[in-house]
């Protein structure tokens, strides 16, 4: 009888990489929280997108947002500007400095 494992878990590392790559002890579960309404916001926001994923990076008071979708012009919008709206609701929802892909 084989032993039933994460498929996602299995395979971080190997074949996939983590979506959020920082490092935190003291304050993990404010990163992670931050992190859960990050993704709950973009989601919500860009439903119409097609996002397949978005990957958290963190460094001193920076927050680097990579998001892979489908539809990149609707995120991008005409010169930038749904990407700058994006990134000035995503200041004031985290209070850090935003840098999205």
């Amino acid at each position: 009888m084989g032993q039933k494992v994460h498929p996602i878990g299995m395979r971080v590392g190997i074949i996939r990489d983590w979506d959020a790559k920082w490092y935190a002890e003291k304050e993990y579960a404010e990163f992670l929280h931050e992190d859960l309404r990050i993704r709950k916001f973009i989601s919500t926001k860009l439903a119409d997108a097609a996002v397949s994923t978005v990957e958290i990076e963190r460094a001193t008071g920076r927050v680097n947002i990579s998001i892979h979708t489908a539809k990149p012009g609707m995120v991008i919008g005409k010169g930038g500007s749904e990407v700058e709206s994006l990134r000035k609701e995503l200041n004031k929802l985290t209070g850090k400095r935003i840098h999205i892909n």
